[in-house]
This record gives C-alpha cells, structure tokens and sequence, in this order.
C-alpha cells in the first residue's frame, strides 16, 4: 500500500503553462518498507479525489 507522504507544488517561474495545460504538482509516496517512488499530476486531480498528505494512493504506481 502506498501514502502520500508530500506534495510539493512546484514553482512554474519563467515557464508558462501551454493552453490547456493544467498545473501539475509533485507527490511522493511511500509504502509500508519505507520505499519511496515519485509521480507528477494534475493538482485539480489530487483535489478532485479528495487526497492530501496521509492519504492512501489507489492509482497504479
């Protein structure tokens, strides 16, 4: 089982998002032996379902 440990929202500076494209953020997760792994998506996906620091990561990692 995996857990969000962190979400990092990355800062975009110079770079513009292209039209369409929607802000991304950063989450590390972690399971139950201490490994962690890293994945990239939309913010307005982690809000949609509900998920914040603790919560358990249901998609396919």
């Amino acid at each position: 089982m995996w857990t969000i440990k962190q979400i990092y929202d990355g800062d975009y500076g110079c770079e513009e998002l292209q039209p369409g494209q929607k802000p991304k953020v950063s989450v590390t997760l972690v399971n139950e032996d201490g490994d962690e792994k890293y994945v990239s998506v939309e913010d307005a996906w982690l809000l949609d379902n509900k998920l914040d620091v603790g919560s358990v990561w249901t998609e396919g990692v």
